[in-house]
């Protein structure tokens, strides 16, 4: 698995408490493929503390670029990280999104900042389709630009109605399945609720839909068993799979959500 030092390029602040976190890293960027993770080791951080998992936003020219907010002890210190300053990443980790081969229309659906692995999906997917966006308010929805830059419709859902729809994603998702003559296949990440809504929706109208889970992950590489998920077996059984090595993405149709309390 690869361990390497990255060097921190650029570090800026965005809306909302989100933060852009861009790395020269060579020897993840070039495999990295959209959906994957790296698991960071926080600078100022005990050693004894677990490195942390981030979405790769994007991949290129042995770049790579992660998004993140400040919700903790270990954001709140990577957040202190200087341009210049070295970090060590492992990865690139976990399966991602598959690549269609452009006869069907993709639907990417992103809640906060979830959108992050879809912008790097959205440049190498060999069909443009349209990005649905959702967040409580307007400073949760990010990366319109990137999506924009890129040729791909942006509609967009905030909870309190500061932009576009007032309402969830969903509410965009039942639209557009409901009015496009093309054949879907979705691609989401974001919170649970929403995971399992798309899916929901996707196996009622017999589309594809591939789910990007966010279970807490401790090792990264399938050892511990702290982020395992229940799925479906082919043959009609199920099993415990490891959302960091046999994910983070997986078919809707495989996975077997909690029953709620």
């Amino acid at each position: 698995m690869p361990i390497c030092d990255a060097i921190t390029l650029k570090h800026v602040p965005l809306t909302g408490g989100y933060r852009l976190l861009r790395l020269q890293a060579p020897a993840i960027a070039g495999p990295a493929r959209p959906g994957q993770f790296v698991h960071l080791r926080i600078p100022g951080l005990e050693p004894t503390a677990l490195r942390r998992p981030f979405s790769i936003y994007r991949a290129e020219a042995g770049e790579l670029s992660i998004l993140y907010k400040r919700v903790g002890r270990g954001t709140e210190m990577l957040a202190t990280l200087q341009e210049g300053t070295t970090v060590s990443l492992m990865g690139p980790l976990g399966n991602g999104f598959p690549l269609t081969d452009g006869t069907t229309k993709p639907v990417l659906i992103g809640g906060g900042y979830g959108v992050a692995p879809l912008v790097f999906l959205a440049s190498r997917l060999p069909r443009k389709g349209v990005i649905l966006m959702g967040g409580r308010s307007a400073g949760d929805l990010l990366c319109i630009e990137d999506f924009e830059a890129l040729g791909w419709p942006v509609e967009t859902a905030t909870e309190d109605g500061s932009r576009g729809t007032r309402g969830y994603v969903t509410a965009l998702l039942e639209r557009h399945l409901e009015s496009t003559d093309a054949a879907p296949e979705l691609f989401a990440c974001g919170p649970d609720g929403m995971l399992r809504a798309v899916g929901a929706r996707a196996i009622a109208t017999g589309c594809r839909a591939w789910l990007s889970l966010d279970h807490h992950m401790v090792c990264g590489i399938g050892a511990c068993l702290a982020c395992i998920q229940k799925v479906h077996t082919p043959g009609g059984g199920t099993r415990l799979a490891r959302v960091c090595k046999d994910g983070p993405v997986f078919e809707a149709r495989e996975i077997v959500w909690k029953e709620p309390s």
